[in-house]
């Protein structure tokens, strides 16, 4: 039961978790964000390369 006690009153233990929640948070956002670009930027691209007129030579 010390044990328990002592894990719930580090302060240095909670921080921590506290930012690596944080952090998590950040990282799923950045990744949402980073899918929702890669697709438009895809779909330029292959606009782009639909529309180029290859020309032989």
């Amino acid at each position: 039961m010390t044990q328990i006690r002592k894990i719930i009153g580090n302060k240095k233990g909670a921080t921590a978790i506290e930012y690596g929640l944080i952090a998590a948070l950040i990282a799923v956002a950045a990744i949402a964000a980073m899918q929702g670009l890669g697709t438009n930027l895809k779909n330029t691209f292959n606009n782009v390369s639909s529309n180029m007129v290859v020309t032989g030579g």
